[in-house]
């Protein structure tokens, strides 16, 4: 059974309330508004009725209500108003992403602070996925006791850094920049799934075919291409997230803090959001993972004209101003995906 008109006018009083305030919404406080012209009685009625069904809930320390998780969910799917950006903000936003020859990791840390400090919150960016793009460069670095440090661009200029132990002495220079060329004139505008099968066809081959320098380039792609590449997440603007009062105990913002430094939980939201189409709210306990109880996470994907390429977003309390943030968040994903059209062409 649905909300009637009155519930959905209380539980959104209630809700916007709390958001404004961070304080428990009593039936006076409702009452007091005008458009509603209810009595505080019929008030404490409905709260009773939407509290039983588990849309808000009474603190101990106080006789009026906040949402749960679950009211927070109902609100952003059925009341929320999406408010336009002002003529300043958009401003503001141009102005800080419209540099044209920013590189591609330095342009998604700007958007990253953009969207904190525009919404207040934390602005977190999932960056491309280096395994979808396109294969444009390769360096090698050598370093002491056998490593390697290795150094790959991919088309949009997205840079990736990865460390290989090699077994035995390290190449000479000469034979190392030989390596080097061959690999940028033969991987050169594959994408990183193509080079991995590219490189395990050519391994399979006889390797009498090949002369030392080739079978060094090759046991180096292995090695470089192998395994998981790190996904890249740019958390800009955590602290916002601690100053609020939902988190002033110790134990909140350690469970956070863990969120932030380990990171894979918040890969894991962000992948999911890039399966869908438009903004995505996750909200509290309903995100699946414990670490964010409390908080809610607005996100949407940024593209490059012909495909997600990653997402971006704010992590902040469930008490969010969802109406701006959500404004925010879907323009900044758009002056993102513009910059980067033409970069993978």
């Amino acid at each position: 059974m649905g909300l009637n008109e009155r519930s959905l006018s209380i539980l959104d009083a209630i809700v916007e309330g709390h958001i404004a305030s961070g304080e428990p919404i009593g039936s006076r406080t409702i009452a007091d508004r005008q458009n509603l012209r209810l009595s505080p009685a019929t008030v404490r009625n409905v709260m009773a009725d939407l509290e039983e069904r588990g849309y808000i809930v009474s603190p101990h320390t106080s006789a009026g209500r906040i949402p749960t998780d679950k009211g927070y969910r109902f609100y952003v799917d059925t009341l929320l108003q999406v408010r336009n950006l002002t003529a300043d903000e958009r401003t503001q936003i141009d102005t800080q992403c419209s540099v044209s020859n920013m590189r591609t990791q330095e342009l998604l840390k700007q958007a990253g602070r953009i969207l904190s400090s525009m919404s207040s919150y934390t602005g977190i960016v999932l960056a491309p996925r280096f395994t979808s793009t396109i294969f444009r460069h390769i360096e090698f670095v050598p370093l002491n006791h056998g490593s390697l440090l290795v150094i790959f661009v991919s088309q949009s200029g997205l840079v990736q850094n990865k460390i290989i132990q090699l077994e035995g002495d390290l190449p000479t220079a000469s034979a190392l920049q030989q390596i080097t060329n061959y690999l940028n004139d033969e991987l050169c505008g594959l994408t990183i799934h193509e080079v991995r099968a590219k490189i395990v066809e050519q391994m399979h081959q006889e390797k009498s075919q090949y002369d030392a320098m080739l079978n060094d380039a090759l046991g180096f792609s292995q090695q470089v291409f192998s395994g998981d590449i790190e996904d890249d997440v740019i958390i800009e603007g955590a602290a916002n997230v601690f100053d609020q009062q939902e988190f002033s105990d110790r134990s909140s913002m350690q469970r956070l803090f863990r969120a932030f430094e380990q990171k894979s939980s918040l890969i894991t939201l962000l992948d999911k959001s890039q399966q869908a189409q438009g903004v995505q709210i996750y909200i509290g306990s309903q995100a699946e993972f414990e670490d964010f109880s409390g908080c809610s996470l607005i996100t949407t994907n940024y593209s490059n004209g012909k495909q997600p390429l990653g997402s971006l977003g704010v992590i902040g309390p469930s008490r969010m101003k969802y109406s701006q943030v959500v404004a925010v968040v879907d323009y900044t994903a758009q002056l993102v995906s513009r910059a980067l059209e033409f970069r993978e062409e």
